[in-house]
């Protein structure tokens, strides 16, 4: 069946969450899960993940490595809903209870050697600042951040007539064929 036109493309994800820099805390694990749109289905892979919990690293940076493997696949008939990935950070408090230390997200990369910034937690009605009702269990602090390496692959994403690759980029990147 040469030139059928396929109903849907692939993209498929593998990477790790490599790790994370919190200098006020110390021995952290992060969680994952993904977010997707209606038209996006999991094919293979894991959609959410927990990592070990790691201590600081010795060395002047006191950084936590991780190194957590994450692999999934996709398919969808649209981009739109592209998947983004979801990290939470937890440690103990003084306690012993599990308690977040962070929260950040950042879209799956579309095209290779993409730089993204994930975005900070935030509001989704900063009137609520003004508001006393809640307020109480709410502070919000920037304490760290967390390195995600991707590596991901499309399958008939350009024959469905989605093209990735920026202008200034598209006789150096690889085709999805």
């Amino acid at each position: 069946m040469l030139g059928v036109k396929p109903s849907v493309f692939l993209l498929m994800v593998n990477g790790q969450i490599e790790s994370a820099d919190f200098p006020e805390f110390d021995e952290l694990y992060c969680k994952y899960s993904y977010v997707y749109g209606h038209d996006w289905a999991p094919t293979t892979g894991l959609e959410e993940g927990i990592s070990q919990i790691t201590s600081k690293s010795k060395d002047c940076n006191q950084g936590f490595v991780w190194n957590f493997p994450m692999e999934i696949t996709f398919k969808s008939t649209n981009p739109y809903g592209w998947p983004q990935i979801v990290i939470s950070v937890y440690g103990a408090d003084l306690f012993g209870n599990d308690v977040v230390r962070g929260y950040g997200a950042v879209h799956v990369p579309m095209t290779p050697g993409s730089w993204l910034m994930g975005r900070r937690p935030e509001f989704t009605d900063p009137k609520v600042v003004a508001q006393g009702e809640g307020r109480e269990v709410t502070r919000v602090l920037s304490q760290g951040f967390v390195t995600v390496s991707f590596n991901i692959v499309t399958k008939d994403l350009k024959k469905l007539g989605y093209d990735t690759i920026p202008p200034n980029n598209q006789t150096s990147a690889m085709s999805d064929g």
